[in-house]
């Protein structure tokens, strides 16, 4: 089984969704940019955030089950997908790969 790479790659914020919306809360996501985890036999890292973890599981397991090429050439790497968290006030989003 594969070993797959998690890197946070970009957050965005929308502030104005947050003012409006969100009720104030002190600890939102601790995830930073840069941010690497690597999932053994598709289980999800340990630190990793468990819903940004949900919006990407299926492809992790996929590809560390020897999957790729997704919606038949999304990716310029057919072994990774570019993967967003589904927070929809700061979205995260991941660049997941098979390390070779």
């Amino acid at each position: 089984m594969n070993k797959v790479r998690i890197t946070a790659i970009r957050q965005t914020v929308y502030s104005d969704l947050v003012a409006q919306y969100e009720n104030p809360i002190e600890h939102a996501c601790g995830v930073r940019v840069g941010q690497q985890w690597i999932s053994v036999d598709g289980e999800r890292p340990e630190g990793m955030c468990p819903s940004a973890w949900s919006s990407m599981q299926e492809f992790v397991v996929a590809l560390a089950h020897g999957g790729g090429n997704f919606y038949d050439g999304w990716m310029k790497n057919p072994k990774s997908a570019m993967i967003s968290c589904n927070d929809g006030f700061r979205p995260f989003s991941f660049l997941i790969e098979v390390i070779e």
